[in-house]
């Protein structure tokens, strides 16, 4: 199944390392980040969880829940937990999803054949109130993600949902942004009454509104 922009995240049932779930009643009308690892002991996925934990409070600020995945068991997952925190200092905090089964691996398209047949790639969902797909982020199993990207990403997401607005690239939460070409210019002075400034007819730069 290839899921993509603006589908519906597949609603799945599964036991977690915080009890069974069924996944749009446990994320209800948060937005969510679910990311899979290609499996349990192993060391990129040991340091990235407890990144994601170490992050777990700014996710909260921003009503996000988080929850990890990975080919193997729940009670493996809690065993490894003792490893994350001896190295990275950080007590995952947060649910990961046991998928022995390979359920919600084939469900969200985890698992690339041509990369591994049996382990998830490194895949991140954003998903929205809505349950929609918002962002998708798929990485070899070699390469470690970068949690304060996904967060940033989260940041934009949310920001632009909200106000009609694009954020240019490197954009961080209280930059200037961008307003969509489908405002007027009169209606721009209407919704940025901090005023624009026009580097292009295309291109106008306005303080982020929600600051």
């Amino acid at each position: 199944m290839s899921l993509q922009l603006g589908d519906v995240a597949p609603d799945f049932t599964a036991d977690t390392t915080h009890g069974a779930i069924s996944f749009h009643q446990w994320k209800g009308d948060a937005w969510a980040v679910l990311f899979s690892h290609p499996k349990d002991f192993t060391p990129v996925c040991t340091t990235e969880l407890g990144a994601a934990a170490k992050l777990k409070p700014e996710f909260d600020k921003r009503n996000v829940k988080i929850i990890g995945l990975s080919v193997d068991s729940v009670p493996s997952h809690v065993q490894w937990e003792g490893d994350i925190k001896d190295v990275t200092g950080q007590q995952v905090n947060f649910p990961m999803i046991g998928d022995a089964d390979r359920k919600v691996s084939l469900l969200y398209g985890m698992i690339h054949p041509n990369a591994s047949e049996t382990m998830t790639v490194r895949s991140v969902y954003v998903i929205g109130p809505d349950h929609k797909l918002k962002l998708t982020l798929t990485y070899p199993a070699s390469t470690g993600r970068n949690f304060d990207e996904i967060l940033r990403v989260v940041d934009s997401l949310q920001l632009t949902a909200k106000f009609q607005v694009s954020t240019p690239a490197d954009w961080k939460d209280g930059q200037d942004v961008i307003i969509v070409p489908a405002v007027s210019d009169e209606d721009a002075r209407k919704k940025f009454p901090k005023g624009f400034v026009a580097k292009k007819p295309y291109l106008r730069v306005t303080p982020q509104p929600n600051k």
